[in-house]
């Protein structure tokens, strides 16, 4: 019998331990699916909180009740700070940790490094260790190999090494981790095929690919087509306005056609884990082949600029009501990047609202889900809804569309709401719409 067989033939007797690096939206879920399978599992993670907090059978992640914790500790999941406790005796390791962009937009691959680092201090012979980190055509095979390979180990033979992007939709209720495909590429055929098997035991559908680089790329296709149409009709939104069109209305009335066209919509800005990150890894990668990615750029210039002209519409608004921006109490209704969920990361509110406090506005904000940011070191607090905040404000400035804000009540009590997210569509009010 062959390495890859016996390995499969543990995996099917869930003899095969698996260990997480990276315990947030991506790794959690990976790891409590695992559990949920059968397998011992344990996590590792830097936070002492997060870690304290599973142990205690509590949820962190707005996707993950806390229900599915407590039924995993009852298994074999584990989480820790410890290495050698995640590491040592691991069979199977899955890295999940982030993969930022430096102040010069250029990647920064220190977490993934660092866990490369760890994996090999306790890699024993047969091991599989899978990227899952968002990153640049070449970051498996260019970095984490050579660090798995020293003393002499051999990728295929004394250990497997590839490449399964993260595909999680935060709020996704359609969409979860076994009913979204699975793309794998390895480094040599058996590691994708032991990958791929591995994965099948808790996604319906896995899809092999010829190589790490192939499917490094699919993820940065996927997030960059979804950059550069937000992009776009960003822009058609600010041109709209000056055209005196309602963008909204345009996009519903093109969605009609039953092909060649899918729906994207503006907003201030674009925020999370991987949207306004992930392509400009491609376009970094790309000029070390002289290359320049003129969409992704572009894209990103029109989607930085979003803020300001959201800042500026308030501005506008305000003045056909007589009031100067400086002065005025805006409302800011929903905070994090995306409904319905408390994730801030690169959320547009994070720099929408110190560009209001430039230009001297009273800012407050309402967000149910998030009680309280650090904004330029000061922390802000939320309001309650049940305080009805946007009575007092002179604008509503409607950021993140969460479904529990209570919309033609506050259409009917506000004095003027701008609506980045056509979320007060149908009511009537003195409504200003992106």
């Amino acid at each position: 019998m062959d390495n890859v067989s016996e390995l499969k033939r543990r995996i099917e007797k869930r003899e095969y331990r698996i260990a997480v690096i990276g315990l947030g939206y991506v790794g959690l879920p990976l790891a409590l699916a695992f559990a949920e399978e059968g397998f011992p599992v344990s996590g590792l993670d830097k936070d002492l909180k997060k870690v304290k907090v599973l142990n205690e059978g509590k949820s962190y992640v707005d996707d993950i009740p806390s229900l599915e914790v407590e039924h995993a500790l009852k298994k074999e999941f584990t989480a820790t700070t410890r290495e050698s406790e995640a590491l040592a005796g691991a069979d199977a390791v899955f890295v999940c940790v982030p993969t930022p962009l430096t102040q010069n937009r250029e990647p920064d691959l220190s977490f993934v490094i660092a866990a490369g680092k760890s994996v090999a201090r306790y890699l024993k012979l047969g091991e599989l260790v899978v990227l899952v980190s968002t990153t640049y055509p070449g970051t498996t095979e260019e970095i984490l190999l050579p660090l798995l390979q020293k003393g002499g180990r051999k990728v295929g033979m004394h250990f497997y090494l590839a490449f399964s992007p993260e595909r999680v939709d935060p709020g996704n209720k359609a969409y979860g981790i076994r009913n979204t495909p699975k793309v794998v590429g390895g480094v040599t055929p058996a590691c994708t095929e032991l990958t791929a098997y591995l994965l099948s035991t808790i996604v319906e559908r896995v899809v092999p690919v010829s190589s790490p680089r192939v499917a490094e790329m699919t993820k940065l296709l996927e997030n960059t087509y979804r950059v550069v149409n937000i992009s776009l009709v960003n822009e058609l939104a600010q041109l709209s306005r000056r055209m005196k069109v309602n963008i909204w209305e345009v996009i519903e009335a093109a969605s009609t056609k039953p092909y060649g066209f899918t729906p994207f919509y503006p907003g201030p800005g674009m925020g999370g884990h991987c949207i306004p990150i992930d392509p400009f890894y491609l376009s970094w990668k790309a000029r070390a082949y002289d290359f320049n990615l003129r969409f992704v750029e572009l894209a990103g210039e029109i989607n930085d600029s979003m803020p300001y002209f959201v800042v500026d519409l308030v501005a506008e608004a305000l003045n056909k009501e007589g009031k100067p921006l400086k002065g005025s109490r805006i409302l800011v209704l929903g905070v994090s990047y995306k409904q319905d969920i408390s994730d801030l990361r690169e959320s547009p509110a994070l720099k929408i609202i110190p560009l209001l406090k430039e230009r001297e506005a009273q800012v407050k904000y309402c967000d149910p889900l998030v009680p309280s940011l650090e904004i330029e070191d000061q922390t802000m607090s939320s309001l309650s809804l049940s305080e009805k905040p946007w009575k007092n404000a002179d604008c509503v400035l409607l950021l993140t569309a969460h479904r529990a804000f209570p919309y033609p009540e506050i259409a009917r009590e506000s004095k003027l709401i701008v609506d980045t997210r056509n979320a007060f569509r149908g009511l009537e009010g003195n409504i200003w719409r992106l």
